[in-house]
Parts: structure tokens; sequence; C-alpha cells
């Protein structure tokens, strides 16, 4: 395999790609159970990389995360790869540098039984994906700058006028007081989804009656997608490269970097369509297979926005969890899951339903939970008197019930207010999946339960497990020859598909013993799921959302053994993986207006920010402010810097230069609080916000006093205090990423407009 830095098209725009032997996706990768693989990967590229075979059981040392497991693959070099094929079905590779997914690195994997045990004709791998013309880094600096562009441009932002129109202002209201401003589903624009490099594709070759099995792969780097067939329901026979019981099953949902294989026949007379829709609904792809007219699959709901921030409301959750701890080493995880999530008052009955098996399971972990590790919650079966692996299926059995009442026919998202909520939660589940062999463990086994509540923040596009990023975070410490359990509280509105390397593990459902195996687990919004499984391995693997800009964020773990490391890892120490997610990126906007100039510039990680904010005006008023923020959680900072500005107007001969010190807060209902002192002992109070009224139409105002009782310097004679009130409104509208008009009144300045440039 030969990756190469290329010019390549694949949304109407000349980009520079990565490529995997000179295509996207790269080719696949064919094996048969039993067989000794041997890749070599050479790097022709200018940066290093690395490919992780994802769902592949391996030697530790070949999983290819580099630094964790594996050396990178430095520019120029070639590294080996060799290891037993021990398993059949769907997989794929990829990279697991940095944000290279993104730009091109991955392809597929087929690996054949020993023998056949399905009947079919032929096959088909498709590798779903999406494609960005912008250089990664700068989708995820965008990201992290917090602003609504990527939603506009797609077309699913919710502004405020659209919320009135739909009566939905209250639950407007109830989503700012937690912080939030809207029902967010995906994080990234694009302008193109992809099936084999492709946005449509076609396969004449299949001839009718021919039964095809389909092997698809979600290789995107951020976008799930529902896929629906043409014709007779298509047949379900593998997820994740493993067998599951055949069954009937249209309309699915398939999270990133999951696999599941299809069979289906070839209309008589006509072309097969298989259609994919990004999870919210921004763009589609298709292939066909056959010829003739199109055997067209049917459509699926784009979700609604708006009506789930109304159910949301309607079900009393409660959002907002931190996504950054005030104090990270502190076990607060059960008081996480108790405080955030959902409050579903009127269903109170069913809650204690499926709670009730919860808090007994967790009975005797409760008492002891601040006195042991974070990771570590060691509890023996015969403390449990009863199979471990039927417990964790009784925490599913009220939630099957509801999702079932809840449901309605092919699982469609309903438009109407009563229902649209509900189905947003019930229809993301994998009852459907049941494994033909029982997958339980022996009783005898003692278990450890891990509790990670999924958290998440996207004004600052900082993703964690229990409100501590990677950066900040111990491993979970796994022990061999015991069960681990580990249950997902997803307290985000986002899907998190959970992978975990060099395992596979049970998705606990209605199906109980026959729980299927998987390796990759979508967690929906607000929902809860439960995996298990048998610690075999030794060494340190990566476990993370495979959300690719998610897990950048932070939302990512160390699962170890605790065995030695491997010494042929000497030189490439683990921080170099752990800091990758905790970057800075840097930012900045300039106002060029008529009546005043400004510019703001951000530089910024997790818990460290520089700024430097200047202001021109046309009557010669200039301040000037540098500081540095430092995080002490999502919402809260203490802040230190110098303010220079002139103290009288039309002058610039006089200027002062103060140094200053405050906290910045974020206030429910999205409001920007500035307190702060400067060191002429002048107390200054500040208060911003800015609300999106129309889909590109954004008004902003700014309220700011400051009071000088002269403490330091003499005040006028007569005079007991001298205040200070500036104060700003305004109008912008977004016209690219980059460029905005924008109008606006200081009471400083007068009114003015111009342009915005944001870079």
């Amino acid at each position: 395999m030969t990756l190469k830095e290329e010019m390549v098209n694949k949304a109407g725009k000349e980009v520079k790609g990565m490529t995997v032997n000179g295509g996207i996706p790269g080719p696949t990768l064919e094996f048969t159970e039993g067989e000794y693989a041997v890749i070599y990967v050479k790097n022709e590229m200018s940066v290093e990389t690395s490919i992780h075979w994802h769902g592949l059981l391996l030697p530790n040392f070949y999983d290819g995360v580099p630094y964790l497991s594996t050396p990178p693959i430095e520019p120029g070099k070639t590294l080996k790869y060799e290891f037993a094929i021990k398993q059949n079905g769907t997989y794929w590779y990829h990279s697991h540098t940095m944000l290279q997914e993104q730009s091109g690195v991955y392809g597929s994997i087929v690996i054949q039984p020993k023998e056949k045990t399905l009947e079919y004709d032929k096959e088909q791998v498709l590798v779903l994906s999406d494609w960005t013309n912008e250089k990664p880094r700068d989708v995820l600096r965008f990201l992290k700058r917090g602003t609504e562009w990527y939603n506009i441009r797609k077309g699913t932002a919710t502004p405020l006028n659209q919320v009135i129109a739909r009566g939905a202002f209250g639950a407007q209201l109830n989503f700012w007081r937690q912080r939030m401003e809207s029902a967010d589903v995906a994080d990234v624009y694009y302008p193109a989804f992809l099936i084999n490099g492709e946005e449509k594709v076609e396969y004449p070759e299949f001839k009718p009656g021919e039964k095809v099995r389909l092997r698809i792969i979600d290789g995107s780097a951020s976008t799930s997608f529902w896929m629906a067939f043409g014709g007779p329901d298509p047949l379900l026979v593998s997820a994740d490269g493993k067998d599951v019981v055949p069954v009937k099953h249209n309309k699915t949902f398939i999270g990133v970097a999951e696999t599941y294989d299809f069979i289906v026949t070839i209309p008589e007379n006509g072309k097969l369509e298989y259609k994919i829709m990004a999870q919210d609904g921004s763009g589609t792809a298709t292939a066909y297979l056959g010829q003739g007219p199109i055997v067209a699959a049917p459509d699926v709901s784009k979700p609604d926005k708006i009506g789930m921030m109304q159910q949301m409301a309607k079900m009393k959750m409660k959002m907002g969890a931190p996504a950054l701890k005030f104090r990270p080493g502190k076990d607060e995880r059960y008081e996480m899951k108790e405080k955030w999530g959902m409050q579903m008052e009127g269903m109170k009955d069913m809650d204690m339903g499926t709670m009730n098996m919860d808090k007994s399971n967790m009975k005797g972990m409760e008492m002891k939970k601040h006195k042991m590790d974070e990771m570590q919650m060691d509890m023996k079966k015969d403390s449990m008197q009863m199979d471990h692996s039927k417990m964790a299926g009784m925490d599913t059995k009220m939630d099957t019930k509801m999702k079932k009442a809840s449901q309605m026919d092919d699982m469609k998202m309903d438009e109407a207010d009563g229902m649209q909520g509900m189905n947003m939660f019930s229809e993301y589940n994998y009852d459907y999946l049941k494994s033909p062999e029982k997958t339980n463990y022996d009783p005898d086994v003692p278990v450890t339960d891990i509790l990670l509540n999924l958290t998440g923040n996207m004004q600052r596009y900082i993703w964690s497990l229990n409100g501590v990023p990677l950066s900040e975070a111990d491993k979970i410490k796994i022990k061999g020859d015991e069960v681990t359990r580990i249950t997902f509280n997803n307290l985000t509105m986002m899907h998190h598909p959970m992978h975990l390397h060099g395992h596979f593990f049970r998705v606990i459902n209605e199906n109980g013993e026959y729980s299927p195996l998987k390796h990759t687990v979508n967690v929906p919004p607000m929902k809860q799921v439960t995996i298990e499984f048998y610690g075999d391995e030794y060494g340190d693997w990566f476990f993370h959302c495979h959300i690719l800009y998610h897990m950048m964020g932070g939302m990512a773990r160390i699962v170890s053994y605790d065995t030695p490391r491997d010494p042929r890892l000497k030189e490439y120490p683990v921080s170099k993986l752990i800091d990758e997610t905790d970057q800075f990126y840097s930012y900045g906007m300039i106002d060029a207006a008529s009546h005043m100039t400004t510019l703001n510039l951000i530089s910024s990680n997790i818990r460290n920010q520089f700024s430097l904010r200047g202001e021109y005006g046309w009557n010669r008023n200039m301040e000037v402010e540098a500081a540095y923020d430092r995080y002490l959680y999502d919402y809260l900072t203490v802040f230190g810097g110098v303010n220079v500005e002139n103290e009288m107007e039309d002058s610039l001969e006089e200027i002062t230069t103060t140094a200053i010190a405050g906290i910045r807060y974020l206030t429910p209902y999205l409001f920007t609080l500035d307190v702060r002192m400067d060191s002429k002992l002048r107390p200054q109070i500040s208060l911003s916000r800015a609300i999106t009224i129309f889909p590109r139409t954004i008004v902003f105002g700014m309220y700011e006093y400051q009071a000088d009782f002269g403490w330091v310097d003499d005040l006028p004679q007569g005079d007991n205090f001298k205040k200070e009130i500036t104060w700003s409104t305004g109008v912008e509208y977004l016209l690219s990423k980059n460029f905005s008009l924008m109008g606006s009144y200081d009471n400083r300045f007068g009114a003015g407009g111009g342009l915005s440039l944001r870079f």
C-alpha cells in the first residue's frame, strides 16, 4: 500500500487529498480466514502517517495507533504489518494520524470464511464516506470558534423566525437557559457524500434474479447515514463482520465506522436503488445495481430539529453537562448521571422500571464509589447472586417496551408533534441484531462495572468522557480474565459511535444471551447503551468516539491491561498521541466599518486562551487589550492582561496603560458576562449577546459599565465617583463562511456599516 498526497476532485473542486494506491477509497484488501497477512505500507507523503485495521483481532503492536501501539510511518519510510487472519467478515482500514482519514486514507477489508455459510451469487463492497473541500484542520478550527455557518450552509439552522413560526419559542428559551442554541444533529458541512468515491455509482453487471451480498462500510469522518433499498426488504446477515440471525430490514441506520452486510435480489425488470441520506438530511448518495428502470428506494424523513426541541422541553431533559470539569480528578460520574439527562415527567413509572435494575446493579458500588478509582468498579459475581449478562439485559426490558410502543411504521420520523421526540430516541437501537450463538459469559467470572458519561460542549467544541477530555484523563485499567461492563450514558445531543480497538464486545439488547457482538456501538442522544467484554488481551488499546472531530476534541481514552510496554516503542512517547487532542487553534475577525474598526484574535486549547482585541473609531478613540484566560470549567474563566486606551477623544497623545484581572462567565440564556478590576481599582462589568433571527441574519449587542471611585486617580472636586457607559448594537448578514455585511450603532462612534472578515 502506497500513500501519496495528490490533487483530487470529489465535490466539484480540485483540492489536495491523500490517496492509497492512487485512489480514494483505497483498494479492497481480500483475505481468507486462516491466512497470514503481510502488508507493506509505504509513506510517500510529506507528513508521518499510520494505518489502523478497524475491527481486526491482531497483535497490539500492529494495531496502527501511532505512539500508543505502533510507531508512526515517517515520510519516505515503509512499515511492515504482519498478523494471522483469525476471523471473517467485512472490515476496513484507515489512518489514525491526526485528520488524515478525512483526506482520503481509508479502504475496505473483506475476509472470506473457510467455508461459505450463506447463499448468494455475487458480492459488492460499498464504502460510504463524506468529503470536504476544506483542509480538515481548518474544519476543526472553524468548529472550535463556535459559529453557526455550517448549519446555515447546509440548511439545518434553526433561526428565531422559524422557531417562532412553529410556536416553539418556549422550547428555544429552555435550550438557551441550558446554554444551548438548538438540537444539533451533525457538526460539519459536506458538499458531497460518496459511495466508493462517487456521489452516484452504477453496477450494471448484476443480472436479474441474482442474489448479491452488499458489504457496506461507513468510512466517513463524521457522518452517519440512513440506508434504504428499493424492492423487497433486504436480508441483513452481518454486523461489524459478525454473522447475525438473518432478518429483513430496510431503512437501517449505520453509524460511523460500523459495517453491515445485506443480501439483495436484483429485480427482474429494473435496477435496484441503494440510497444513503446523511443523518441530518443534508445530502444523499446513490448506487444502482442492475439495468433498466429504477426500482426506487423509499424516502427517509429528514430530522425535525425544532420538533425535537419541543419534545425535549416537554420531557424535562436537563442538558449542558460539563465537557470540562472544574476538578477533573474527582470522581463525579454518578452525580453527573443523576443531575443531567432525561427527566421525563409523566413517565415516572417507566423511568423507575428502567432505573430499578440499574440501582440494584450499582447498589454495592454506590456505597464505595468515592473510595474507588474513577475507572475501577470491581464487582464480584458472588455479590450479585445472579447471572450478570441477564442483569444487564434486564436493564433494557422496559426501554424496549417504550421503544416498541413509540415506534411508527417503517421507523419513520413522523413530524407529528406528539411523536417526534419519542421517535428520536426510540428508533436508534440494535434490537434487530441477534447473535446466532449465545454470547454470554460464565456466571462465575468476576465483573468490573464502568460508567462513562458522554459529554460535550458545542460552543468550544470540546468532547469528553465524564467531563474529562483525553488530555486530562487517566487510563482505564482492565483486569485480565474478567468481564468488563461499560455503560455509556450519552448526555449530549449528538450520536457517538464508540469504538474499542482490539476487542469485540456484547451490545446488550432485548435478545439477552444472544446479544450481538460488535466492535463499534452507536450511542444515541440522551440514551444509555451497555456493552461487556472478556479481558483476554495485553497492552494498551485506544477507545474513542469514531466521529473524527469528536475524537480530536478529546472524547477518547486509553484502555490498559497494565502490561509492560513494547520495547520497540521506546522512542515513541504516548504523550504525542494525547497532545494531538489538545492543540492550539487560532482564529480572528475584523469589522471594517465607516465609523469604527475592530479586531479580535484568539488562540486557544482546552484550558488556555490568549486573545488580542482592538478598536479604533473615526474620532481617534482607540483601545487595545491583550489577555490570557484560564478555563476553570466550560463556562467560567479567570483572566489577566493589559489594556491600552487614549484618555481624550480626538487625541492619541495621552495613552493610559493598565493591568486588568477578572472573570468571564457564560450565563444561562447565553449572555457573556465580564467582571473585572484594573490597576487603577476601577471595577467594570459588561454583558453581550448575539442571536440568529433569520437563516443568515444575526443581531448583537453589548453593554459595559465602568466606575471610578478615585481610589488611585483623583476625581474632579465634588464628585464621589465617575462612570463610563459604553453600549452598542448591530446586525450582521452572512454572505459566506468568511464574509459578512454588518451595520451597528456605538454610543461613542455613532452609526455605520461595513464588512466583516473571519479568518
